[in-house]
C-alpha cells in the first residue's frame, strides 16, 4: 500500500508541475513548482526507504509531502493564504523522515 501511495504521489507531482508550466500565472506557478519538486523528490525517497526496509521514514515522506505540497497546490488554486501556516507541518515531517532514515541506515 505504501509503495502505491508513493507512486501516486509521484504522478500527482508531475501533473502539478505540468499544470504550473502550462496553465498557471506567475504566483501560482511558483507554488506549483515548489510543491511538485518536493513531492516528487519525496515520492522517490519513500520508494528508496522501502527498499531499505525503513517503513517509518517512508510513511513520513509520503505524509509530509502530501501536507507540504497539497497546501501549496490549494493556495495556487485560490485557497486562502492561511493554508501556508499548515505547510511547515509537512516540512517538519519530511525533515523527520530524513533524520529517521539516517538513524536507520547508521544502525545497519
Amino acid at each position: 500500500m505504501l509503495a502505491v501511495l508513493a507512486a501516486l504521489s509521484g504522478a500527482i507531482a508531475v501533473a502539478a508541475g505540468a499544470m504550473g508550466s502550462h496553465w498557471a500565472g506567475d504566483a501560482a506557478r511558483e507554488l506549483l513548482k515548489t510543491g511538485s519538486h518536493y513531492q516528487l523528490v519525496h515520492a522517490v525517497a519513500a520508494l528508496v526507504a522501502l527498499k531499505m526496509e525503513a517503513r517509518g521514514p517512508a510513511w513520513l515522506f509520503v505524509i509530509g509531502a502530501a501536507i507540504f505540497a497539497l497546501t501549496l497546490y490549494a493556495m495556487a488554486l485560490g485557497a486562502p493564504r492561511w493554508f501556508g501556516a499548515i505547510t511547515p507541518i509537512g516540512g517538519t515531517l519530511l525533515i523527520g523522515g530524513w533524520l529517521w532514515l539516517a538513524w536507520s541506515a547508521a544502525r545497519t
